[in-house]
């Protein structure tokens, strides 16, 4: 535990991440209430973080300075990547944890689900479609692979299941808010050791 700023305290981390195509500073509290300040250099990821933030009760702050000039790949996966390590910095040994979580989000006409276990073992199954290319500045495929560096580096196990759904920013709301709200289930302290019958994740 760490003390923030006004006094409280919470699961912090800060990390950063430089390469010859992203510039990456964030900032994550797991026991925060959802308020958020991004820059990632696309408007609609900025939307679908803000989204994950408030629904998962995450403070984040992130700055991206990347090559958008090329397009949003390299940013928006290198973002997956640092926001997974400090996720998994701010769990430390993970005890008290519930572990498991799991959420049903309905936009519309669309519903998804997703189901996560901070089980230490990177995975992601992903079954989603979309009927268009992009929204906004976004290329949809993109969100795959932000999803993929986040699980593998958060060293989570994470479901994404699109029941059904025909609009594709409904979809992919849908994702970031699901995924969020599985998120603070799953870290939610109630007490005791570590999960596991191992004695560790």
């Amino acid at each position: 535990m760490k003390e923030m700023t006004n006094g409280q305290t919470g699961r912090i981390a800060k990390k950063s991440r430089k390469t010859t195509e992203t510039d990456i500073n964030i900032f994550l509290n797991l026991d925060g209430t959802g308020q958020s300040e991004c820059l990632s250099g696309s408007g609609f990821f900025d939307h679908m973080l803000t989204s994950f933030a408030k629904h998962g009760k995450f403070d984040l702050n992130l700055v991206c300075k990347g090559d958008m000039a090329v397009d949003a790949h390299h940013s928006i996966e290198d973002i997956g990547i640092v926001l997974g390590q400090a996720f998994a910095e701010c769990l430390g040994d993970k005890a008290g944890i519930c572990r498991f979580g799991n959420a049903f989000v309905p936009m519309d006409e669309t519903l998804v689900q997703a189901v996560v276990d901070l089980s230490g073992r990177p995975y992601l199954y992903f079954n989603a479609r979309y009927d268009s290319p992009k929204v906004g500045d976004f290329e949809t495929e993109i969100a795959k692979e932000f999803f993929l560096a986040f699980a593998m580096n958060a060293k989570i196990t994470l479901h994404i299941n699109l029941c059904y759904g025909e609009n594709t920013h409904h979809i992919l709301e849908a994702m970031f808010k699901s995924t969020a709200r599985a998120l603070k289930e799953a870290v939610k302290i109630e007490g005791g050791g570590v999960p596991s019958t191992k004695g560790c994740l």
